[in-house]
């Protein structure tokens, strides 16, 4: 039974896991190693509670209830040390994740099971740097994560099938629906969002249309919830490049990230995080 859950990686979607998993019913610890970033996180949950309440998804007193569950800590060794659950959201950088799995495999209890919230890389991978690669699965939960309903569930090649039963009932008690796949790069998900928005990239840099033209095409003639633009800009123009040269190194010429997204990356032009991506947020309310 999963009681305890550990988050490590206050970022958008670490934030975000963490709110569903105190909203779920879990003793929530958001872990990160900079003390601005679990302010920042914990303004963000806060203010995401107040729009639940506000729109009647939470009662007060269930706000109250889950943000009793939620701490914050800066000690990963000893957030983990009574985890059932150990959820990493950290960038997608390879050896960031193998230094956490490393730490955490070294503190947990051996009960313990550990889930990446990675939208490409390998659970078989990422699983071989623990001794527990059985109990190692990749959780792909979506951006906004208290809005989202899918999480994409990915079995390594050791992963049980306690593992994934595991993974999909945390899945329904923070609400939402599951699809468990194998390990393939890219996933379901990720594969198809990133060629799509690849493709606008290069649409936008032979003069097609404007971003808003093909964002609204995307979405009204596609029935998408937002254009591919809008969605780059809130993931975030350098996750999105990350993802597209690993998916080129993997699968081939057509994940090569457009020229034009390279550029406004190197240019800082990276989102909403920045206040610039595609569009410019910095004149836009909530921008």
């Amino acid at each position: 039974m999963i009681e305890r859950l550990v988050v490590v990686g206050s970022g958008v979607m670490g934030r975000g896991i963490a709110y569903v998993g105190a909203v779920g019913g879990f003793q929530t610890t958001l872990v990160d190693i900079k003390q601005e970033q679990l302010e920042s996180a914990q303004k963000e949950i806060a203010s995401i509670f107040e729009q639940a309440v506000a729109r009647g998804k939470l009662t007060t007193g269930e706000r109250q209830e889950a943000e009793a569950r939620l701490s914050y800590s800066l000690d990963l060794a000893g957030a983990v040390r009574d985890a059932d659950l150990v959820i990493e959201a950290v960038p997608e950088k390879l050896e960031w994740k193998k230094q956490v799995f490393e730490t955490i495999d070294a503190h947990a209890p051996a009960s313990c099971y550990f889930a990446t919230n990675t939208s490409t890389m390998s659970p078989t991978e990422i699983g071989s740097f623990t001794k527990r690669p059985e109990r190692v699965i990749a959780m792909h939960f979506f951006n906004p994560v208290h809005k989202m309903k899918l999480v994409e569930i990915i079995r390594g090649l050791e992963t049980s099938d306690e593992t994934a039963q595991m993974a999909k009932e945390v899945a329904a008690r923070m609400g939402k629906e599951t699809v468990v796949v194998n390990e393939f790069p890219g996933f379901v998900t990720s594969r198809i969002s990133a060629l799509v928005g690849n493709e606008a990239f290069y649409m936008l840099q032979e003069g097609v249309g404007t971003p808003e033209e093909i964002d609204k095409a995307i979405k009204l003639g596609l029935n998408f919830p937002m254009g591919p633009f809008e969605l780059a800009d809130l993931v975030g123009l350098d996750t999105r490049l990350n993802n597209l040269k690993y998916l080129h190194e993997k699968l081939g010429e057509k994940y090569r990230p457009a020229p034009l997204l390279e550029q406004y990356v190197k240019a800082g032009r990276l989102g909403r995080k920045t206040g610039r991506g595609v569009y410019d947020y910095t004149n836009r309310e909530n921008g």
